[in-house]
C-alpha cells in the first residue's frame, strides 16, 4: 500500500507551473525539484533533482500553448523518471493538443491524436488524466488507463453566480450539444443549438439557431476556443435574435491568432475559462478564470490511494 506524499511526487514542465504548484498545494506536498533548461540550438536539457525510486510521479504538462516543445518535454520527462526507477509515471495533461485529429476526415492525412497516444505510451507512461477531450474516444487510443476529467462540475458552480436571468444554453455548434445539454440539465433551463457549417479552419458559416433566445439570458457553452471565430460569431448572432446578455464559458482558452482581439470586440458580459493553460499574461477583457487545481489534486490523490477516479462524478450522472 503506497503512503500518501511519502513516495508520492508532481512534476511540472515549462508549460504551467502555476497549476502544478496550486495542485501540490491542495494535496500538501511539494513540487518536485527538476531543472529543465535548452541548450543554444533549442534542444532540452532536463535533470529530476530529487530521488523517485519507488516512487508514485505525476508530472502537470498541459500541451499548449507550445505543443510540440512541451509536448517533447513530457516524452522527456517519462524516458528520465522511468531510468531513475519511478513505479508509475502518470502524464496529467490539463489539455491534450491534436485532440481534434482524432480520424481521417478526408484522404492522405494523419491520425495526429493517436500518434501523440503512441509516443506517451512508448515513451513509458503508465496512465494518463487528462481534462474535457474534444473527441472522447481518444481514449481507445492509448492502451494504459485514461482518467477523462470534467471541468463541469467546477465552471457551473461559477456560472451560477453570474447573476444571469431567465438563462438559456447556448451551444454554438451541432458537435457541442452534448455539453451545451449536460449544463442545460445542471441549471434546469432549456437549450438551443447554432447550426454551423465549417468552410476553414478559420472560417465558419452559421446558418440559423434551433431553439429561442429572445429574452434570455445566454450562456454559450464548448469545450475549447481556438480562434475565437466560431463562439463569437455565435455571440453576435444570438444578440441579433434578441438575447438579452451573453456570457461565454469554456474549459479550454487556446486562443490562437487574433482571438484575443476578436473576444474583445464581441458583445458579451463575461467570459469564463478554466486554466488547463495558462492565461494569466493574455490582455483579454472580462477575462474569468476558473481554477482546476482542486479537481485535479483530487483526482491524483485518488489514483495515488488506488481508489475510483470517476466517483468525483457520481453525482453528476
Amino acid at each position: 500500500m503506497r503512503m500518501r506524499g511519502e513516495r508520492l511526487r508532481v512534476f511540472s514542465g515549462t508549460a504551467h507551473p502555476r497549476l502544478a504548484q496550486d495542485i501540490c498545494s491542495f494535496m500538501g506536498v511539494p513540487l518536485g525539484a527538476a531543472s529543465l533548461q535548452r541548450f543554444p540550438d533549442g534542444e532540452i536539457n532536463l535533470k529530476v533533482e530529487c530521488d523517485v525510486r519507488g516512487a508514485d510521479v505525476f508530472v502537470v504538462q498541459p500541451t499548449s500553448p507550445n505543443v510540440h516543445e512541451h509536448l517533447f518535454e513530457l516524452l522527456s520527462f517519462a524516458d528520465c523518471l522511468r531510468r531513475a526507477s519511478a513505479d508509475r509515471i502518470t502524464a496529467v495533461i490539463p489539455y491534450f493538443g491534436y485532440a481534434r485529429k482524432d480520424r481521417k476526415d478526408e484522404g492522405r492525412v494523419p491520425i495526429n491524436a493517436k500518434l501523440v497516444a503512441n509516443m506517451l505510451v512508448t515513451a513509458g507512461y503508465d496512465r494518463v488524466v487528462t481534462v474535457d477531450l474534444h473527441a472522447a474516444q481518444i481514449q481507445g487510443f492509448f492502451d494504459i488507463p485514461v482518467d477523462h476529467l470534467y471541468a463541469r462540475p467546477v465552471m457551473i458552480e461559477r456560472v451560477r453566480q453570474l447573476g444571469a436571468n431567465n438563462i438559456k444554453i447556448v451551444s454554438p455548434d451541432i458537435g457541442g450539444t452534448k455539453l451545451a445539454r449536460a449544463y442545460a440539465k445542471d441549471l434546469g433551463c432549456d437549450l438551443a443549438i447554432i447550426d454551423k457549417r465549417r468552410i476553414s479552419g478559420e472560417k465558419t458559416v452559421i446558418e440559423h439557431i434551433i431553439g429561442e433566445v429572445e429574452g434570455h439570458d445566454v450562456v454559450l457553452v464548448d469545450d475549447m476556443v481556438s480562434t475565437g471565430g466560431s463562439i463569437v460569431d455565435a455571440a453576435r448572432i444570438v444578440k441579433e435574435k434578441g438575447a438579452n446578455k451573453v456570457f461565454l464559458v469554456a474549459t479550454h482558452g487556446v486562443l490562437a491568432g487574433n482571438a484575443v482581439e476578436r473576444l474583445n470586440k464581441a458583445d458579451v458580459e463575461k467570459i469564463l475559462f478554466a486554466d488547463t493553460i495558462p492565461l494569466q499574461d493574455r490582455p483579454l477583457e472580462s477575462l474569468e478564470v476558473v481554477s482546476m487545481a482542486q479537481l485535479l489534486a483530487r483526482a491524483i490523490d485518488r489514483i495515488h490511494r488506488s481508489e475510483s477516479v470517476s466517483m468525483l462524478f457520481e453525482s453528476e450522472r
